[in-house]
């Protein structure tokens, strides 16, 4: 059975993706945040916040297939509301992070006859949205990180690629969505007229590490319902 850590498990994307991998993969769980809902699953957890805490404290299967990282973050202000510490902050969540993990996890990856690596961007960091400077700004390093890394580590079979969604109902965009007109609103910007589903984009993850994506890397995937590419 192929081994997967999944960082950022505790709710929303990373959790959805845990409850479908768990059926088929030895899952390594770790999140800052522990519920019963994961705490149920039958998957190794950790709680750990992955910027403060030390990786060296888990005992990881000398051999992973797969590294999910799907932190994130929503901190939508007006550009001059925006501190520096605010863009730092979505910057170490999305990016760091991901850097420390993938840097930890990188030999064990190599051991891996077909790895795959998957990160979280998002539609905002190809269009221009008002109000999201500093998540825009961190989503689009993933990207390039995405791109990078898929290069780099080609010659030793590990894919690397990136999901970008749009918004999607999870505790993340709780506010966003907090009203039944809120959540109709934000639907009807979308070219399909709904958001997205946690479980959609676990259902990707679970795509992009089998062997059917095995001829895909350096991928930017959106999810958005058509926002990305479509005029309404």
């Amino acid at each position: 059975m192929k081994n997967i850590v999944i960082v950022g498990c505790g709710q929303g994307i990373g959790l959805a993706t845990a409850k479908i991998l768990s059926e088929n993969y030895n899952v390594i769980g770790i999140s800052r945040t522990a519920n019963p809902e994961v705490e149920n699953l039958n998957i190794k957890f950790h709680k750990m916040d992955i910027l403060t805490g030390n990786l060296d404290e888990i005992n990881f299967p000398d051999v992973i297939d797969g590294l999910v990282y799907a932190p994130g973050s929503i901190n939508l202000k007006p550009f001059n509301r925006l501190s520096v510490d605010d863009f730092q902050n979505d910057f170490e969540v999305n990016v760091l992070g991901a850097v420390k993990t993938i840097q930890k996890l990188l030999p064990n990856l190599k051991k891996s006859e077909s790895a795959s690596v998957i990160l979280f961007s998002s539609v905002a960091a190809k269009l221009g949205m008002p109000f999201h400077a500093s998540i825009s700004a961190s989503k689009s390093a993933v990207e390039g990180l995405t791109k990078s890394l898929a290069a780099e580590l080609s010659s030793q079979k590990i894919r690397v690629n990136a999901i970008a969604p749009s918004l999607t109902d999870t505790n993340l965009a709780s506010q966003l969505l907090s009203s039944p007109e809120k959540r109709e609103a934000s639907g009807k910007r979308h070219p399909l007229q709904r958001i997205g589903s946690a479980e959609e984009m676990g259902k990707m993850v679970e795509f992009l590490l089998s062997e059917n994506s095995a001829w895909i890397t350096g991928q930017i995937i959106g999810i958005d319902g058509g926002m990305g590419n479509v005029k309404l």
